[in-house]
């Protein structure tokens, strides 16, 4: 089932009904990722992202103590409860993956979410291109680049990417497409497309072997893969932070966003 009402499918999250990966839902609307940290990390983790903005482009920091956006909702919306999955991190480490993060909040946290490239799937989707991953039914590929570290206040974040096969003959209008202004705030055009993606990147040779998401298979004489920028990597940051601040960080399971009432061509106040 494709939810076209973000309000409706916020809802069943929230109830439990829908718990699975947010690509392809509510076309048109932008998806967000979702990083919670401590006040007392919090500043680090905003300069990160000012330091890095097409990996983590900053749609909206919250307020200390508040689960409640304020510029991406328009409608009833809680951060603790609205995403379909999330992971809780204890010093560097995955402690649990739950529905609901309300044993973990407390007053002292700061939100941040940052655009996410589920957002300009449907925009693809409108010219003809086809988007695997939801055809078949899976979350997005994604993988570490071992030859690419993020700048910024924390050490050994590595950039991760989303791979989507795009035909051969549409990578030129993928890439115009999602270099159009409107996709700025959720990771603008692939950083590459190309074979070559072992030496320019350093992902995986194998691209069944993926570091978050699911495979997808790609015809290579008639497929070229393209890789984006990808919010995950403010989670790789956000682990590296709960182990300067020897506390817990809460951030969206990979492909299970939070998804916002604003339009993907519309401005964010």
């Amino acid at each position: 089932m494709i939810y076209q009402n973000p309000d409706s499918l916020r809802h069943d999250i929230r109830s439990g009904q829908f718990t699975h990966t947010t690509s392809s839902q509510c076309p048109g609307y932008i998806q967000a990722n979702m990083v919670i940290l401590p006040k007392t990390i919090a500043d680090q983790f905003h300069q990160f992202c000012q330091l890095n903005p097409r990996a983590c482009p900053l749609l909206e920091m919250l307020p200390m103590g508040s689960y409640t956006s304020t510029k991406l909702a328009k409608t009833d919306a809680d951060i603790r409860t609205d995403l379909p999955k999330y992971r809780v991190y204890q010093n560097g480490q995955l402690i649990t993956e739950v529905t609901d993060i309300k044993k973990y909040w407390n007053d002292g946290m700061v939100t941040f979410l940052l655009g996410c490239s589920f957002s300009f799937e449907n925009a693809l989707q409108q010219h003809g291109i086809r988007i695997k991953n939801i055809d078949q039914n899976k979350n997005v590929a994604m993988y570490k680049c071992s030859k690419i570290k993020c700048s910024g206040p924390f050490e050994n974040v590595t950039l991760i990417v989303s791979m989507r096969p795009i035909r051969n003959d549409q990578v030129h209008l993928a890439e115009q497409i999602t270099g159009e202004e409107r996709f700025e705030k959720t990771h603008g055009k692939p950083l590459y497309c190309g074979y070559d993606y072992m030496e320019k990147l350093g992902v995986n040779q194998d691209l069944n072997q993926v570091d978050f998401g699911d495979p997808i298979e790609i015809d290579r004489q008639t497929e070229t893969p393209c890789f984006w920028y990808c919010g995950v990597t403010g989670i790789m940051a956000a682990i590296e932070a709960s182990k300067i601040q020897q506390d817990i960080c809460i951030t969206h399971s990979p492909g299970h966003m939070f998804v916002t009432d604003v339009k993907d061509d519309e401005e964010i106040l």
